[in-house]
This record gives C-alpha cells, sequence and structure tokens, in this order.
C-alpha cells in the first residue's frame, strides 16, 4: 500500500527547535509547589497529554519524594488538577514565544505534497497552546490538511486516536498508508499503537533538546554520539527509521514506496 498520510507532531517536530516551551512551563509550575525539578526531568515524559505528563513526573520515585518532602504528604490527583490549571497559562505563552518553525519544514512539506501526500498534526497540547502553534504555523506558511490535539480525543499519546482521528478525517486507510514522525519515544509508540509506519527526528527533538544555536556549537564527533544514543533509543522503541532533519524525509518515503 503507497503512503498517502503523513502525521506530523508539533513542538520539537515542526515548531519549537529543542521542544523548549512545555519543559519551562513544568519546571516553573512544580517549583511554586516547593518541587524542584530539572529541565531534562521534565523533558521524560515529552509527547503526553499535559496532565499526564505532570503526573507520569509525579511518579518518578525520586520526583514523588521531593513532592512528601515538600508536602508531608503524597500527591494526589486534585493535586495533579490543580498544577495543570496552573501550567495552562504558562504553556500558552511558552508555545507563543517558541512557535518558529523548524528550519526545512516548508521545503519538506512541499515535496510531499508534489509527492501526491496528506498532511496532519497532532499534539499532546491542549486546545489553548494547540490553536496558539497552529496559528503562528500558519502565519509563517505551515497549514496541514488536519489538525487534532490530546484533549479532542478520549486518551492522549500513546493511544492511536488522533491518528485514527486524522485518518478518518482525510479518508486514509489502512494504517500501513500512513507515516507518524515524531520527537519523542512516545510518538514512536502512538504510530505503533495505529500500526502505522513510525518515525522518529533527532536534531530538533525533545531527546536532542538544544536550541539551534546549541546544536551548531556542538563539534562533529559529539554531534554524532548524541544523533547515535538517539538513533538507539528510537530503533530500540520499535521506529520503522530515524531521520536527522526533515529535509531526509521525502527520500525515506520514495525508498520505502521503491520496496
Amino acid at each position: 500500500m503507497p503512503i498517502q498520510l503523513v502525521i506530523f507532531d508539533w513542538a520539537g517536530t515542526v515548531i519549537d527547535f529543542g521542544c523548549q516551551a512545555p519543559t519551562g512551563a513544568f519546571v516553573q509550575a512544580l517549583a511554586e509547589s516547593g518541587v524542584n525539578i530539572s529541565l531534562r526531568e521534565a523533558r521524560g515524559p515529552m509527547g503526553l497529554h499535559k496532565k499526564d505528563h505532570l503526573r507520569a513526573l509525579l511518579q518518578i520515585a525520586d520526583i514523588g519524594q521531593r513532592w512528601h518532602d515538600a508536602h508531608n504528604r503524597s500527591w494526589t490527583e486534585a493535586d495533579i488538577e490543580a498544577l495543570y490549571q496552573r501550567v495552562t497559562p504558562l504553556q500558552v505563552a511558552a508555545a507563543k514565544q517558541y512557535s518558529q518553525l523548524v528550519p526545512g519544514v516548508l521545503e519538506c512539506v512541499a515535496e510531499l505534497r508534489q509527492m501526491g501526500l496528506k498532511i496532519a498534526g497532532s499534539t499532546g497540547y491542549f486546545h489553548e497552546a494547540a490553536e496558539v502553534v497552529q496559528q503562528s504555523a500558519k502565519e509563517q506558511g505551515y497549514e496541514p490538511d488536519y489538525c487534532i490535539c490530546a484533549d479532542d480525543v478520549p486518551a492522549g499519546r500513546p493511544a492511536p486516536w488522533m491518528i485514527f482521528r486524522a485518518m478518518e478525517a482525510l479518508n486514509v486507510y489502512p494504517p500501513s498508508a500512513v507515516v507518524k514522525v515524531g520527537d519523542t519515544l512516545v510518538d514512536i509508540a502512538d504510530g505503533l499503537n495505529a500500526g502505522a509506519i513510525s518515525l522518529g527526528v533527532v536534531d530538533s527533538s525533545n531527546e536532542m533538546g538544544l536550541s539551534i544555536e546549541e546544536l551548531q556549537a556542538l563539534n562533529k564527533d559529539e554531534l554524532q554520539q548524541r544523533r547515535d544514543k538517539i538513533r538507539a533509543a528510537y530503533l530500540a522503541a520499535g521506529a520503522h527509521g530515524v531521520l536527522n532533519t526533515l529535509a531526509e524525509l521525502p527520500a525515506w518515503i520514495r525508498q520505502h514506496s521503491a520496496k
């Protein structure tokens, strides 16, 4: 079955190089509740719905202990809800700040459209933040045929529902005709759970976690070491392929289709 549809994640894949926006909001919201976490720790569950992300953070034993030490009790679902209410405006503000398209996105999408493919976008962002990045991307020339966020489905990633909704809306089936491209292990998982082709992108990713300037400052050997580590993690998670940048995607699809 030839590929008909490419579903891109948003932050760390097509916008917000290095996935900067979500992490700071989690760090700040937890710090205001007396729990200090690092940016690297905040990145761990990236790709989940943001409420699920908070829950996953506090389920980490060490972070859960920090919460207990700060509050003299274990966290509750009411705490998750309160943190989520605080994270929401922080994430919207950060999404506005970090909404620049990743270099090469427009060229990649133009080539995919020339190949006759449909384009969709999915995200773990809630509606308010999703609308911010979609509008900013549109102003920069990127507008998928269909967009969906975690608020629109019963469960966000790694559940496959966003992918299935996009397939339904764009009348594309079976799942083997779909490529999901993302920048987290959770992105890889939701693609696999949908039965789609699941690809990971490296340089702009949450897994790399660097700005364009920080990435360009790496020497050749260090860049390759980081790429190799992320590639190995994606492949271990079951990815069908790994791209350093989206510029490699059209050729990957052509090669796959020729098999």
